[in-house]
């Protein structure tokens, strides 16, 4: 996403937001409204209304979500992902999560092929959650990495490693409209390229709605290859496109938010952001519960 296409306060806003997560994130106990307010130049009743339109809850209720409590809860209420599976539209153009995916796998053939013959378009885009480097064909988004714990170079390193024959070219302006879109909720078409694992794998993270989360033991049953969980570990430490394809909904059997590959922190701001995205609007006036 290219911020330069934004409007000025827009753009403004969208560091706001990302300043702040990176402050609650990085505290070691709950930050005060007017904490926040101070390091980011607005007033409070000001960062208030911004930061509550784009995660739907205020920084308070939002702070909340960041914490192992709510992991541990989210395991306890999860649902089996076979309740879910079929109405989550996994083939075609059903509604995926909380995003429209179209998606499209590599065939077998070029899979092998190491991305021969393939050009791949790549640019850096921001996000809410942090600089991420996109990677895109002629067919959708490929890839999708955060820079949060990795110099650019590194994470374009890591993406390219999956295609290693692929041609790249510099062009932000390819990938800027998948990100775009993305965030504005609107059609995204993605490009998948792995192996047949790694692709029930995947299409099995997609069954997992915003909100909810599975284990790793829970992806390997639905995939019928139940004790297969260290497989499945794999393939979802190798998913490409981050977030949209949302690996970062795993959590261990205790609740423990286990690894991440692109940084815990931006893992806990994404589950934070679904999970306060999808309280019931009363629930924000209630005090947390979670131990």
């Amino acid at each position: 996403m290219s911020l330069s296409a934004r409007p000025a306060e827009d753009r403004y806003h969208f560091h706001v937001v990302r300043r702040v997560i990176e402050l609650i994130d990085g505290a070691r106990e709950p930050l005060p409204l007017g904490t926040l307010a101070a390091a980011t130049g607005l007033s409070a009743p000001h960062l208030q209304k911004v930061f509550s339109q784009w995660a739907g809850v205020s920084p308070k209720r939002f702070q909340q979500y960041l914490t192992l409590g709510h992991a541990k809860a989210l395991i306890d209420d999860r649902r089996p992902l076979a309740e879910v599976a079929d109405a989550a539209g996994l083939s075609g153009t059903g509604r995926l999560h909380d995003l429209f995916l179209r998606w499209e796998a590599m065939t077998p053939g070029d899979y092998a092929r190491r991305g021969a013959g393939l050009t791949i378009f790549r640019g850096r885009v921001d996000t809410p959650f942090g600089e991420a480097i996109a990677m895109a064909t002629e067919r959708g988004l490929c890839a999708l990495g955060f820079t949060a714990e990795m110099t650019p170079d590194a994470v374009i390193a890591d993406l390219s490693a999956r295609w290693p024959e692929a041609r790249q070219v510099e062009a932000p302006d390819r990938v800027a409209p998948f990100v775009e879109a993305a965030l504005a909720g609107q059609t995204v078409d993605l490009h998948l390229m792995g192996g047949p694992f790694q692709i029930k794998v995947w299409e099995a993270l997609l069954s997992i709605p915003p909100g909810e989360v599975a284990t790793y033991s829970d992806i390997a049953g639905a995939i019928g290859t139940p004790k297969a969980v260290r497989a499945v570990g794999t393939a979802v430490g190798r998913n490409p496109v981050a977030w949209l394809i949302p690996c970062h909904r795993v959590l261990r059997k205790t609740g423990g938010l286990g690894g991440y590959h692109w940084g815990l922190g931006v893992k806990r701001a994404l589950l934070a952001r679904e999970g306060a995205r999808n309280l019931p609007a009363a629930a924000e006036q209630k005090p947390a519960t979670f131990s």
